[in-house]
């Protein structure tokens, strides 16, 4: 697939074929397209947990609640994405240009990290409900969990939906 392939293929999966495990090799190829992603002074001020078996159902129950994210049980590897301190380079920078830097590196680590899973054949949601504590409890963190994403083959009965975006005159402005 080439990208526009995948950014048209890529959705928030919601229901996971629970019975189908992912390939170490798949984990292993997505974790090194996270690797590469870009972010301010190449600080990487981020930790990736791979939660699998019984790890992955103790990390889906800390992204459920109040009737959120009911399918994070379904799916067999859960990504939970924790800060990890600037470089100092970064640091005074964002001091200096009041900018969060580190949200921004976590972005695009995300972007990087469902791109490659839609390129390996798998499904992925990006979850920010979550119970921080419990998560760090789990995975034995101590940087703040930002966010979770989900990951397996979707379930097979999960079709492509039309993606609803606005139209590209609503986001760009083209100046000279």
């Amino acid at each position: 697939m080439n990208f526009k392939e995948i950014a048209e293929n890529r959705q928030s999966c919601r229901s996971y074929d629970s019975a189908k495990e992912v390939e170490r090799e798949k984990i292993d190829a997505i974790l090194e397209s996270a690797r590469l992603s870009p972010s301010a002074c190449n600080g990487q001020p981020y930790h990736i947990t791979v939660c699998t078996g019984d790890a992955a159902k103790q990390a889906a129950k800390a992204v459920q609640g109040m009737g959120m994210n009911k399918f994070a049980d379904q799916a067999p590897v859960l990504l939970v994405i924790s800060e990890k301190p600037y470089v100092k380079t970064a640091a005074f920078g964002a001091r200096v240009k009041k900018n969060d830097y580190r949200s921004i590196d976590i972005g695009i680590l995300t972007a990087y990290i469902t791109a490659e899973a839609a390129a390996q054949g798998l499904g992925t949601c990006i979850l920010g409900w979550l119970n921080d504590e419990e998560l760090r409890r789990i995975c034995g963190i101590d940087g703040t969990v930002r966010l979770v994403i989900t990951l397996g083959y979707a379930d097979p009965a999960e079709k492509l939906r039309v993606k609803k975006r606005k139209d590209i005159d609503d986001l760009v402005k083209i100046i000279c």
